[in-house]
């Protein structure tokens, strides 16, 4: 039986990538759902109504956070490029282009394994390189 997420049949697939194909369409459904709580919000008139929408928006924030950080974690090459541009001041583009073109990634790839993030940035030691 196949589902919308996958674009090969999905019992080719390993179970980490179904997992992970599970997450970017839950990463997907929460993005829509504060899409939707946005609109509902900015026409809402009942301040109880509000309220009750604005605390319910709180907890799509967290998921799609919880989310993302599960799909980062299993992507190192994502998790530095998105390192390079979440939070940074100035511009997004250009932050998002050096970010890339740190992590190797002119635009394709898988990023990098589906190991677990160790921190690292993957350049390596110039402890007692020489030049």
């Amino acid at each position: 039986m196949g589902f919308d997420q996958y674009h090969e049949p999905p019992e080719e697939l390993p179970a980490e990538t179904r997992t992970f194909a599970r997450l970017c369409a839950s990463l997907t459904e929460e993005a829509e759902a504060i899409g939707w709580y946005e609109q509902r919000l900015a026409v809402e008139q009942d301040p109880e109504a509000h309220a009750v929408m604005s605390d319910a928006v709180g907890e799509e924030y967290k998921h799609f956070a919880m989310d993302l950080e599960f799909l980062l974690r299993k992507k190192p090459k994502w998790r530095q490029i998105a390192e390079g541009v979440l939070f940074q001041d100035g511009d997004i583009v250009e932050h998002g282009e050096a970010a890339e073109a740190a992590a190797g990634d002119e635009g394709g790839g898988s990023g990098g394994g589906g190991g677990a993030y160790d921190g690292s940035l993957g350049i390596g030691s110039l402890k007692g390189a020489t030049l």
